[in-house]
């Protein structure tokens, strides 16, 4: 399938995917890696749920917040700073000539619909999945008023 080429006839698509193709070679270049993870967001009865791919991450590298009816989902990750301190009792003598793999971050923001829970939000990290639970409140039923006609 990686191999698959959609072909459109559109010449204005075939601009855009040019133009996509020519910035996404350049974006890396000497920049630190920013990438999205994908999220799947469902509702359920009783709460919505975000599930977020977060490969080669770990619960201790990402910060999830909720603050003014936002959810903030982020990570800024160092990993070189862990592996030269391994590295450095292994080998003293490398000489890198590309190193990508030292930064990463992200953040995603989501706002909230009326009727969350945000006091009550859970989340669970399992297999590089971040899955967060967002109970719902309560639906007021509306109140009956007996008026009397005179």
């Amino acid at each position: 399938m990686k191999y698959l080429v959609t072909r459109n006839a559109n010449p204005v698509s075939m601009v855009n995917e040019f133009d996509s193709l020519f910035n996404n070679f350049w974006n890396d270049w000497g920049i630190p890696s920013s990438k999205i993870p994908p999220v799947d967001i469902h509702e359920t009865d009783d709460a919505y749920v975000l599930e977020a791919e977060l490969p080669g991450y770990n619960e201790k590298d990402v910060n999830v917040s909720v603050e003014k009816h936002v959810l903030r989902i982020s990570s800024v990750k160092e990993a070189c700073k862990d592996e030269d301190e391994k590295e450095e009792k292994h080998s003293k003598d490398k000489n890198y000539l590309v190193r990508e793999r030292c930064y990463q971050s992200f953040e995603r923001s989501f706002t909230l619909p009326e009727g969350i829970d945000e006091d009550h939000i859970t989340g669970e990290f399992k297999n590089g999945v971040l899955v967060l639970s967002m109970p719902k409140l309560p639906v007021e039923k509306p109140k009956k008023i007996d008026v009397k006609l005179k």
